[in-house]
């Protein structure tokens, strides 16, 4: 079983821990609870797994900028101080806390590269729904969900590019395409560890199809309005677990 802490580094045998940050929202505390406790008791590795909430990160004078009208999460932009909060060093994983893991991520942690800079899923997703969520909009835009679960290379050079001032500043566009790279700079992930609901299929006589990660990216069992969602089964399973052992705990 790994080791998750919200503050300070975890260890386990002496092996430093992977560093995990979760996206952070105040509508969706049950999504990163069941979320984080996916990663911990699956993972052979220690973790470090960091809630992103915004308002510790505004009360830090390290993300300043205003709320815009096509930001559906609290965690829109502030995934991009991933690096930074790294103190750009290894490499560590950012991830919307809309996933399920059903496999160890110690398995994608070892396909980090240092050829390249950031590492994530190429999906080519276009969503049907104009809502998502709570009513919040859906928006459509190059490289959409690339950014929902990415392997950072933070000590790349180009990374570095990465500030509070300018993740506080720049356009979706360049942040969520990641513009501050080029192309090459950019690897691919088996689409397994971000296996977006209602767009990826599973065929059961194929095992490579099958998720490793689930993204609930429109909506999941935690609003009533994805109550029945495909995969529901599986995340409020995980839900029971996660109070469950918080309940051993007290």
């Amino acid at each position: 079983m790994a080791t998750g802490h919200a503050n300070g580094a975890a260890e386990e045998n002496g092996k430093a821990a992977f560093r995990i940050f979760v996206g952070y929202d105040s509508r969706e505390d049950a999504a990163f609870q069941v979320c984080r406790h996916s990663l911990l008791r699956r993972s052979s590795v220690p973790l470090e797994v960091i809630p992103l909430k915004q308002a510790e990160l505004r009360a830090a004078g390290l993300y300043t900028r205003g709320r815009g009208a096509t930001e559906s999460t609290e965690f829109s932009f502030t995934r991009f101080l991933t690096p930074f909060l790294a103190g750009y060093q290894g490499w560590a994983m950012f991830v919307d806390c809309d996933f399920l893991f059903t496999a160890d991520v110690a398995e994608l942690s070892a396909m980090a590269d240092d050829r390249y800079a950031v590492m994530c899923v190429h999906h080519d997703y276009a969503p049907k729904e104009g809502v998502k969520m709570d009513g919040v909009p859906q928006t459509v835009y190059p490289r959409k969900n690339w950014s929902s679960m990415v392997l950072y290379n933070c000590a790349h050079p180009k990374n570095r590019t990465l500030t509070p001032e300018l993740v506080s500043a720049e356009s979706g566009a360049f942040l969520h395409r990641f513009m501050w790279l080029d192309d090459d700079d950019i690897g691919e992930l088996p689409v397994a560890w971000n296996f977006l609901v209602g767009h990826n299929r599973a065929d059961p006589k194929d095992p490579m199809t099958q998720p490793k990660a689930i993204h609930y990216t429109s909506g999941g069992p935690w609003f009533e309005a994805y109550s029945d969602c495909e995969f529901a089964d599986l995340w409020l399973k995980e839900l029971n677990d996660e109070k469950q052992q918080q309940a051993i705990e007290l």
